[in-house]
């Protein structure tokens, strides 16, 4: 296993790769090692077949940093060995935890990020389980951080308007692991207070709620957090650093599906958890034993002498849960995301403001009960946009179509250019039913609360040319009988009369010209502000 402390905040001569200095001169030959009498012209063919060539490191100095495929890591000496498995020294031992490709894709979302470290995980999903089970788990509720039995687990405050697979991970698995969840409303921060107790263990949010694109108030949420002494937890998988730093605003750990906008080819899946520096358990030693008391398990001392307040959290997490559970990240699928990760400022503004686009054409069409994103005009959250989002607020959009479910169907099912598909971040842009699809597993009341209806659709925008989305959009709707007039024009049209002529209502947003003949202008959906919690 690793045990080092994150990379990015160790001296360079402490970073598990680093040389050591001061003990050649230059230019010096290096030391024979048990690899250089391996690969020596004396070796028979089955060993010099594994080891030959492989003594002296060819030196080379090159500009992209070498993608490391190792499942495990070479010690010197058996002194080295036992230092680093009894986690008093840093190494990398074995790649379940830890490899120099990772090790870098952590140290760069930490600074993307402005967090003191992070810890790399398969997938999005993975990052969120972990940072729950660390903070929430049955461990942390007994003062010696023992999970014993009757031992219940934390609690957790949510949004209710979320992604689905969270909403399962919560509800079901980490239920199972005797943690318990409320789903509150995440534009009403009194209702977050309101559901804490004594067992409350983390508030968690999405900066851009997926489907919908919400936007909480963090700030007002981070406050609330803070004063009942939790950890305030955003995945910002939909916004990205490049359109919001959680940690400016209070954020205390921040979580990313990679395989998304980071990696934005859709080819890898990743997950990251950075900790912003801003949760410090020995504020409350009491509360987090986990990280506060002796453990037999870390050498029978507390993680937060040994790790410091910023470093126990993400030890604890690498070396207990990654380290058993094993949801570990390749050096191939790292690198994937590093690469992707260079163009990420470029990406994402071309998917804000084709997004943006659609979102306002998708407003103003008749066959459109309501759009939902922070862009269109009406939009309960455009104050936060403002405020928060200078950049944009992402490019994953919801909206309900003016017809029934044969005509959803048939709209989907005519799309052409968008890939139905259970992705967000691609390259290409996707359409999907949360109904059916990512939110499927939701209970009625959840799925209430989240504004799911059959209607409901959601897209993620790609980096296509907006005229051709716009397009092919337009002949789904034709397809499913919604291109043309709505029920009152259908009527008006029957007599005789041509379209109803309507005012345009306040505040309409101006629409730019489309392919498809202009509509009237429909008012926003009321926002669903006043659900109560809801508790698994």
């Amino acid at each position: 296993m690793t045990v080092h402390r994150h990379p990015g905040t160790q001296p360079a001569a402490q970073h598990p790769t680093a040389p050591p200095t001061g003990t050649q001169p230059a230019g010096a030959q290096p030391a024979p090692t048990r690899a250089h009498h391996a690969g020596t012209a004396t070796a028979q063919i089955a060993t010099a077949q594994i080891h030959g060539g492989a003594a002296t490191p060819p030196a080379a100095r090159p500009v992209q940093p070498p993608l490391h495929l190792s499942a495990a890591y070479e010690f010197d000496s058996l002194r080295d060995a036992r230092e680093a498995f009894a986690q008093r020294e840093p190494a990398f031992t074995y790649a379940r935890t830890g490899s120099p490709t990772v090790a870098l894709l952590e140290r760069r979302l930490a600074a993307l990020e402005g967090g003191v470290g992070a810890v790399a995980t398969a997938s999005g999903q993975a990052a969120l389980a972990l940072t729950l089970l660390a903070l929430a788990g049955r461990a942390g509720q007994h003062p010696q951080a023992r999970p014993e039995p009757g031992t219940p687990g934390g609690h957790v405050v949510a949004s209710s308007r979320i992604y689905g697979g969270t909403a399962d991970l919560l509800n079901d698995s980490l239920t199972e692991a005797g943690i318990e969840v409320t789903w509150v409303d995440p534009h009403r921060p009194a209702q977050w207070e309101a559901a804490v107790t004594l067992r409350t263990r983390a508030f968690l949010v999405e900066s851009i709620g997926n489907p919908h694109a919400d936007l909480p108030d963090i700030p007002a949420l981070a406050e609330a957090a803070h004063r009942h002494g939790v950890p305030l937890i955003v995945d910002n998988t939909l916004a990205t650093p490049h359109l919001l730093q959680p940690a400016r605003l209070g954020a205390d750990l921040v979580v990313h599906s990679v395989t998304k906008y980071l990696t934005g080819n859709g080819t890898a899946l990743a997950g990251v958890i950075v900790d912003t520096g801003r949760f410090s358990p020995g504020a409350e030693p009491g509360k987090w034993p986990q990280l506060t008391v002796p453990l037999v398990r870390f050498g029978g001392v507390p993680l937060v002498e040994r790790y410091g307040e910023h470093g126990a959290l993400l030890h604890l997490i690498r070396a207990k849960f990654l380290h058993d559970l094993g949801p570990c990240l390749s050096p191939w699928s790292a690198q994937q995301a590093l690469d992707g990760i260079e163009t990420l400022d470029i990406r994402v503004e071309r998917h804000c403001r084709t997004a943006e686009e659609l979102a306002a054409r998708l407003h103003a069409h008749p066959g459109v009960r309501v759009v939902r994103h922070p862009s269109v005009s009406g939009s309960p959250d455009a104050a936060l946009a403002r405020r928060d989002f200078p950049r944009g607020t992402g490019a994953v959009l919801s909206f309900e179509l003016d017809g029934d479910l044969p005509a959803v169907e048939r709209f989907v099912d005519a799309l052409q250019v968008f890939k139905l598909a259970a992705n967000i971040g691609d390259a290409r842009s996707m359409v999907s039913h949360p109904a059916s699809m990512t939110h499927c597993r939701l209970c009625p009341e959840l799925r209430d609360a989240g504004g799911i209806t059959e209607r409901t659709l959601r897209l993620s925008v790609g980096r296509e040319d907006p005229e051709d989305l716009w397009a092919d959009l337009t002949q789904a709707f034709a397809a499913a009988g919604l291109a043309g007039a709505g029920p009152a024009e259908a009527e008006h049209a029957a007599a005789g009369l041509g379209e109803p002529q309507a005012a345009p209502e306040a505040g309409a947003a101006e629409v730019p010209a489309a392919p498809a003949r202009a509509g009237r202008v429909r008012a926003p959906e009321a926002p669903v502000r006043e659900t109560e919690a809801v508790t698994a």
